[in-house]
């Protein structure tokens, strides 16, 4: 994940003015990291999980293969 979307999450938890967001964000970063990687995706979207859970709903994009098209898979993974 780049700086710049870690800059954007802080920034948007300080404009809330919410004291948790700037560490969830930094808890779904870690858990989009993980699903990335596992899965040999690309990073869409990684957000905390609406419920107000401990954990992330995180997307991304798996290359295609087999001439089949990219998908798109979204797992809800605890936040790290």
């Amino acid at each position: 994940m780049s700086l710049n979307r870690i800059y954007i999450l802080a920034l948007a938890g300080l404009m809330l003015g919410a004291h948790g967001v700037p560490a969830m964000a930094a808890d779904c970063a870690a858990a989009a990291r993980q699903v990335a990687a596992s899965t040999g995706g690309d990073l869409l979207s990684a957000v905390p999980a609406p419920d107000g859970s401990n954990s992330c709903m995180v997307t991304v994009i798996v290359p295609a293969n087999d001439g089949q098209p990219p998908r798109k898979i979204t797992r809800r993974v605890p936040a790290s």
